[in-house]
């Protein structure tokens, strides 16, 4: 089942964009970035959002929450090569449902989209428990940015 979005989410728009530089190490024979980096570029956009918006993973621990990706999507659309300069903008996802949702996109230096994706995470606490609702630091973080 599919959740649903919020009316209001494109008020309340949270995002970041991170620059990365594309190391030797990620690019392929072909000297193109290998596919699998995306999702890595993906957590790296993450992990900016969650230090903008305070709610990174160590946020989440310290709250006794993990957050798991379930699903996650990346289509490709232009290469990136060993040396060029990407943006991740990470964009979350204003749902009602218990998960966290962020739509990526990744460009090259020339503003032209290389990647898009998207990530699902959900809330398992120290017992290994899947939250089914919003646990109540995450509800107060939502209406803290007037996403409720």
């Amino acid at each position: 089942m599919k959740s649903k979005k919020i009316e209001n989410a494109e008020e309340n728009t949270l995002k970041v964009s991170q620059d990365i530089r594309i190391r030797f190490n990620e690019t392929d024979a072909l000297g193109i970035v290998w596919h699998g980096y995306y999702l890595h570029y993906f957590e790296d956009g993450r992990e900016a959002f969650g230090r903008k918006y305070g709610i990174s993973y160590l946020d989440l621990k310290a709250q006794g929450y993990v957050t798991p990706i379930i699903k996650s999507s990346c289509e490709h659309k232009l290469p990136l090569r060993y040396g060029e300069i990407a943006t991740v903008e990470t964009t979350f996802i204003n749902t009602l449902a218990a998960k966290i949702i962020f739509k990526y996109k990744i460009m090259n230096a020339e503003g032209k989209t290389v990647c898009t994706g998207e990530t699902v995470q959900v809330f398992v606490d120290d017992n290994n428990d899947l939250s089914l609702t919003f646990p109540s630091f995450f509800k107060a973080w939502k209406d803290s940015y007037k996403l409720i």
